[in-house]
């Protein structure tokens, strides 16, 4: 290969290189395989478990009043991302979705961080959620599992192996899942509404905190320990532009469809906060590990909403294996990282990219600690979502006239104010738990060394997400 720096690299302290024609044809991905309905049943997808399960940990540091709080900043935190995020993704659609964008605007340096940092919170939050699997399965009293690691297992190698089939099958069993876990979350509202008790809301006992009331019974700080459960009512759905490349007409259909999940999930954040605490009280709900199943009590709504609550779960967790695998892609096919992660099967299903991640979630998921992998996934996910909203007001800022087919509305101000909550939450993290944080951090600081001292001297010049920066250094010089 001969040696190029055609992207003003050098400047930057990488040296990229250009592949042959075969190895980017060993590293393809399947095309058109997706139209606006399946990426918003994806985005959906990809959050719904966050309805069923984790959320409520967050009434443990704020009660209710305090995630109540939280969850509206979050929720429009994330309206405001998500709306950056479709003018990233019409004008930069590739399958490293975050890293693509910050790469554009933040160089390879920002590129890799952020690429990471959504692989962090990716490899992590599958582990989280097979957590909260096994604890559905085990109040079912499924096959006489008592011990969950029986559970994970199955949920990995079952899971791992669809996706390996290819991504039109994967993203139309995940579709029918979510539909399930979705009509799941319209039965326990309706069943719930009779047992609702307003008095239930504000059943924890008031500290004596700084603003401590019954509504806020951990003060004012307990609504900054509650954001990352805030923020698992939404975790995820910014992993929609990692579809790109396998959807048709991407500059249409990437913004229409995660704009459209983050509507639904709106909706489905408030009739579960709401009324999963009004029904079974936020004191009991506050360490449930099946929450809307124990809010209903005895009888058949709640065992229907406990199987498809397991439904929902379960389609978050089939999604999210879909999310990192296509970041862990993208990074590997430009270099970043190990470059044998992103050969594709013969169903264009990246194989090593969804294996090695599954392994590691699997090892993970063993420590049965929901709340505490909770909190790392949300840590990887905030941090890049300051990269991400810094990225979007940099182009703004930087590349006025870059074609864009959706322009976010508010432009900078409107990821401005993402971008400052994206930073409340990162540190929110440290708050609840600075160890598990504090793990993250340094398993970020790793991967950054490995960058330091290896791959950004290995780049992929000709690789898609590499090209889109590229392109924009050649558009600088002519002009």
């Amino acid at each position: 290969m001969s040696a190029s720096d055609p992207s003003g690299a050098h400047a930057q302290g990488v040296d990229e290189h250009l592949e042959s024609a075969a190895y980017l044809q060993r590293r393809q991905l399947r095309s058109g395989s997706a139209g606006w309905l399946l990426l918003a049943g994806l985005g959906v997808g990809y959050v719904i478990s966050g309805d069923y399960s984790g959320w409520n940990f967050g009434l443990e540091q704020g009660g209710f009043g305090g995630l109540a709080i939280a969850a509206v900043v979050i929720a429009a935190m994330y309206l405001a991302l998500v709306l950056g995020m479709a003018e990233l993704s019409s004008a930069l659609p590739a399958a490293g979705g975050g890293y693509t964008f910050a790469r554009r605007a933040l160089g390879a340096w920002g590129g890799f961080a952020t690429g990471t940092a959504i692989l962090i919170e990716y490899s992590i939050a599958p582990a989280a959620i097979a957590t909260f699997i096994g604890a559905y399965v085990e109040s079912l009293g499924l096959f006489g599992i008592t011990n969950g690691w029986w559970v994970y297992l199955a949920a990995y190698a079952l899971f791992i192996g669809v996706h390996l089939a290819g991504v039109g099958e994967a993203l139309k069993v995940m579709f029918v899942i979510t539909a399930v876990a979705l009509v799941g979350l319209v039965v326990f509202a309706v069943a719930a509404v009779p047992h609702f008790d307003l008095a239930n809301l504000t059943d924890i006992a008031s500290t004596d905190a700084v603003g401590a009331s019954a509504f806020l019974p951990h003060g004012y700080l307990g609504i900054w320990a509650a954001i990352p459960f805030a923020i698992w009512f939404f975790l995820a759905v910014e992993g929609v532009p990692l579809a790109a490349e396998e959807t048709a007409d991407p500059e249409r259909n990437v913004p229409r469809g995660i704009i459209a999940a983050i509507g639904v999930l709106l909706v489905t954040c408030v009739v579960v906060l709401v009324l999963t605490t009004g029904a079974g009280g936020a004191e009991q709900m506050s360490d449930s590990g099946n929450p809307l199943v124990e809010a209903l009590g005895d009888g058949t709504a709640a065992t229907l909403v406990n199987y498809i609550g397991l439904a929902g779960l379960i389609a978050s967790f089939f999604s999210i294996i879909y999310a990192y695998s296509r970041q862990l892609f993208a990074l590997s096919r430009a270099g970043y990282l190990p470059t044998v992660l992103s050969v594709t099967n013969s169903r264009k299903a990246p194989t090593l990219a969804l294996v090695i991640p599954g392994i590691i979630g699997f090892v993970l998921s063993l420590t049965g600690q929901g709340a505490l992998l909770l909190n790392m996934a949300v840590f990887g996910a905030a941090l890049s979502y300051v990269l991400m909203m810094v990225s979007h007001i940099v182009l703004r800022v930087r590349e006025p006239n870059m074609p864009r087919p959706y322009r976010t509305p508010g432009g900078a101000i409107t990821t401005g104010f993402a971008l400052v909550v994206a930073v409340m939450a990162v540190i929110a993290t440290f708050l609840v738990d600075p160890v598990a944080a504090g793990w993250c951090l340094i398993v970020f600081a790793g991967f950054m060394l490995y960058f330091a001292v290896y791959s950004r001297h290995h780049l992929v010049a000709n690789s898609p997400d590499e090209e889109f920066a590229v392109l924009a250094q050649a558009e600088s010089d002519l002009t």
